[in-house]
């Protein structure tokens, strides 16, 4: 098979690699669509990488033994390699296991492990159905284009009454558009690259405001009869977004972070939390339950096209991982045969 790699600072390249074989419950899927996320950052970095990706959609195409997915299967690939045993796992709640699968220990080889390949292995309970008749680069955005946010809101409890202020309308902050204007939320952004600020009004933003202007804070009382927001969902993984959510939010206020950010953020427990009422959750993905409404926003929202900015053939990696580091996308989605 082919499989993408990173193989110096902003180069990237197809390699070959030996076909995975399924193991077990590891079931091997044909990838039909794989979603590009963070990987850019290192291939901006020059930080070396065999295996990449972490999302895709596809086939079912070999199996070891009878279990809960059979060859033909059009399945979502869901991220990670939980342990599927621990009360985590039991729950749904998988992309927090403490307990995750060694793949290279199990199967000897870390080939199949990632998803921006033509082929990869994962445990079939972790290969959910595509619903009939749904593309595969429409199923794919019930990865980390929708995934994110929606686990957020989840926590949050978002609903139609609130307004919602989104920090960073890169591809996880647009899904956070979709799934909110889905829920009929009041929707404010603050976006400062100009594609992704036009990108979020289209998406029905009522109000894409500038994160560096130092009024930012004043402006989203103004729309907000001097409150402040009712939930806040930072999705660029970067500190004064995280302050600026702080800021914004209204007393008894909900944030929700899920931008990655391995930063610091200085945090005053009285003004910023105890004496505002703030809830703070920390969110990385959704319930393993929450797949079927995931795909219904999928196939009911009228924006979800918008989502989608560029399908390449994963031949064309090079050019893929560019456009990601230019910020000029949506979100990106691979073909692995093509």
């Amino acid at each position: 098979m082919k499989r993408a790699a990173i193989t110096g600072e902003r180069q990237a390249e197809l390699v070959e690699a030996p076909d995975p074989r399924p193991k077990e419950d590891w079931a091997v899927v044909k990838v039909h669509a794989a979603g590009m996320c963070t990987e850019y950052k290192s291939f901006v970095a020059g930080h070396r990488s065999d295996y990449l990706g972490h999302e895709a959609v596809g086939e079912v195409a070999a199996i070891a033994r009878p279990g809960r997915v059979k060859v033909g299967d059009r399945v979502l690939v869901l991220p990670q390699f939980p342990c599927g045993d621990c009360t985590l796992c039991l729950a749904g709640e998988y992309v927090y296991c403490e307990h995750s699968t060694d793949f290279a220990a199990f199967h000897g080889t870390r080939e199949g492990s990632a998803s921006m390949a033509q082929y990869l292995l994962k445990p079939d309970w972790l290969l959910p159905p595509i619903p009939e008749g749904l593309s595969y680069e429409r199923a794919a955005l019930a990865n980390c284009a929708l995934g994110p946010a929606f686990g957020g809101f989840r926590r949050m409890g978002l609903d139609r009454f609130d307004t919602v202020l989104i920090t960073g309308a890169g591809p996880v902050g647009l899904g956070a558009i979709v799934v909110a204007r889905h829920v009929g939320a009041r929707v404010i952004v603050a976006e400062a690259v100009a594609y992704r600020a036009e990108l979020a009004k289209k998406l029905g933003a009522e109000a894409v405001l500038d994160p560096d202007d130092e009024h930012i804070v004043g402006k989203i009382r103004d729309l907000t009869d001097g409150a402040g927001v009712d939930c806040a969902c930072e999705c660029a993984g970067y500190v004064p977004a995280q302050r600026l959510c702080i800021d914004a939010a209204r007393r008894k206020g909900r944030i929700a972070w899920v931008g990655e950010c391995t930063d610091e953020l200085a945090i005053r427990v009285s003004p910023d939390t105890i004496r505002k009422g703030l809830a703070i959750f920390g969110s990385w993905y959704y319930n393993l339950n929450d797949v079927p409404p995931v795909m219904k926003i999928i196939q009911d929202s009228p924006l979800i096209d918008l989502l989608i900015s560029h399908v390449i053939p994963m031949s064309r990696i090079q050019e893929a991982f560019e456009l990601c580091a230019s910020h000029q996308t949506a979100k990106v989605i691979l073909k692995p045969w093509e």
